[in-house]
């Protein structure tokens, strides 16, 4: 069981920390004011790479969900079913995140090449389909962010009733989750909003405090079962 938890531990700390860090590389303005940012995102060199590193970082983050589930062996019963539902939960996240990834760093940049390089007479037409792609966006992001969400509340919830895992550790990750379904009806309701982006800081933060806690105390773990062995 330690390996694997450690394993968790690692995988999901390296995956939320990457993501933060690729995503200061981003592309940045204003991200409601669709003509400034679509030119702004038109211009960026980096998009196709930025996107799929963090297609790769959520993916390390859903391999350490996946592995906490397996690694903390959840009582038989209702808590057992309560962890497999939130570990199918985070695979719906990751497919989520796949599309969203496809949408944001394909056709959001393809059609935004379009509008801008397209002659005046077909300006019009190029700005309302980047807004469309915009859109589909938006509701990608928002399904992405309510099934990471419900995922992390029901393995929360499963967590809580593993004895030697701290308690707050499974507070903290709930906390998390309802931040997340926050998201998800920010950004389906308003899009990439000041609100929004409040939204996502305080999810990473409480992420990377939870699974910093988590590390800790795989690590412990591996230190006491040594000493337990040779007591016994």
């Amino acid at each position: 069981m330690s390996p694997l938890l450690r394993l968790a531990a690692a995988l999901l700390l390296a995956g939320q920390v990457l993501y933060v860090v690729v995503t200061l590389l981003h592309t940045g303005g204003p991200a409601n004011d669709h003509p400034v940012i679509f030119a702004a995102y038109a211009g960026s060199g980096s998009w196709t790479a930025v996107h799929v590193a963090q297609f790769v970082c959520m993916a390390l983050l859903i391999a350490g969900l996946l592995a906490l589930a397996f690694a903390l062996d959840f009582e038989a019963g209702t808590t057992r079913w309560v962890g497999r539902f939130g570990a199918a939960l985070a695979v719906v996240a990751l497919a989520l995140e796949g599309a969203l990834q496809a949408v944001d760093g394909v056709a959001n940049k393809q059609a935004d090449l379009a509008w801008v390089s397209a002659p005046d007479a077909e300006k019009a037409a190029r700005f309302a389909s980047a807004e469309v792609v915009r859109w589909i966006e938006w509701g990608l992001r928002s399904y992405q962010a309510f099934a990471f969400g419900l995922a992390l509340l029901l393995l929360a919830a499963a967590v809580v009733r593993v004895a030697w895992v701290p308690r707050p550790i499974a507070l903290l990750m709930g906390l998390s989750g309802l931040v997340f379904l926050v998201q998800g009806w920010i950004v389906g309701s308003e899009g990439f909003s000041q609100s929004m982006g409040n939204a996502i800081v305080l999810g990473e933060v409480l992420n990377v405090v939870w699974m910093i806690w988590l590390v800790v105390v795989a690590w412990r773990v591996q230190r006491s079962q040594p000493a337990l062995a040779t007591a016994h």
